[in-house]
């Protein structure tokens, strides 16, 4: 049952995934089923409490750039390949949430004809407000930018009230927890505290953005189940940046 906006600590959100996100824990395959249902029952959660949803999706469970430079593939060239990558994952995530009957738009920073719309701020915003779940996919259109600055420009354009950045870990530690076991899990952190550390939130470019026009960070684990819901109604989930 939908319930007021008015009762969420977050009514407009951007949802920052990778491409691992639609890959089984520890395991190669591209695009795993059971990780996709998952997700997508995560996101119905939300939609169910009449949040308004945009999605930003990398690509890094089809192409990875840095992987494509070190077999002489040009930087450009290999960014474009990432970019129509993010798109075949948004096509992927329409496709699993349209068969849930959830409305959703799937919008492109590169035209690509007869796939997807082209990305329009102001149509975007209109999507939202009649509770269309938007994929924004390509990034920002440009090579030399990552779908985390594409997640932080699209939250200062349609006006978002967080960017939710879901990982496969907990939050922000003050170490890489995989590699030390003594890691301690960062509740909240101040943007110069990021940075005075520098912790590896997001790349720069994306972070400043975030600082410059105020837009909260949330980094929290997108395979803890429900996670998702409890963020946007006021829990301590993850790591806050703001």
């Amino acid at each position: 049952m939908n319930i007021s906006r008015s009762s969420l600590k977050y009514s407009r959100v951007v949802l920052k995934l990778s491409g691992e996100s639609l890959t089984k824990v520890n395991n190669f395959s591209n695009i795993d089923s059971n990780a996709l249902f998952f997700l997508s029952k995560e996101i119905k959660q939300i939609i169910d409490l009449n949040v308004e949803l945009s999605i930003v999706i990398g690509a890094g469970n089809l192409f990875r750039g840095s992987q494509l430079q070190k077999i002489g593939i040009n930087r450009v060239a290999a960014d474009h390949i990432g970019m129509l990558s993010t798109i075949i994952n948004g096509l992927v995530i329409h496709n699993s949430l349209s068969k849930m009957n959830i409305k959703t738009s799937l919008m492109s920073a590169i035209p690509v004809n007869g796939i997807c719309e082209i990305y329009d701020w102001n149509k975007a915003i209109n999507l939202l407000s009649n509770k269309t779940v938007v994929i924004f996919s390509a990034g920002i259109g440009n090579p030399f930018f990552t779908t985390d600055s594409a997640a932080c420009l699209r939250a200062i354009e349609i006006k978002a009230d967080i960017v939710l950045k879901g990982t496969k870990v907990d939050g922000v530690y003050t170490s890489d927890p995989k590699k030390n076991i003594n890691s301690v899990l960062y509740s909240k952190l101040s943007y110069q505290e990021v940075l005075e550390k520098e912790l590896k939130i997001m790349d720069l470019s994306a972070f400043t953005l975030a600082r410059d026009y105020n837009i909260p960070i949330r980094v929290f684990n997108i395979n803890n189940s429900g996670a998702l819901k409890r963020i946007v109604q006021g829990f301590n989930e993850g790591t806050l940046i703001n």
